[in-house]
């Protein structure tokens, strides 16, 4: 039997600890109360760097060729 779907990939959350400096992480508290008011929806700035580093990276046209190619040469 085959499905239109396929099979979905690992969606585990791996957990990552990091520290930063004072005003990096005023500037994401100031994000998270400019979101809120944007869109009426309270999120934590914690809640909103997945999304972000997400967005980043997929808008990072040099890392996704440097990673296509990284991943081609392990292949």
């Amino acid at each position: 039997m085959s499905l239109r779907l396929a099979k979905l990939p690992d969606r585990t959350p791996v957990k990552i600890t990091i520290s930063l400096d004072p005003d990096l992480a005023a500037a994401l508290a100031d994000y998270a109360a400019i979101y809120r008011q944007t869109y009426g929806v309270e999120e934590k700035p914690e809640a909103l760097i997945p999304a972000m580093l997400e967005k980043f990276l997929g808008s990072d046209a040099g890392f996704k060729r440097a990673r296509k190619t990284l991943h081609s040469k392990a292949s």
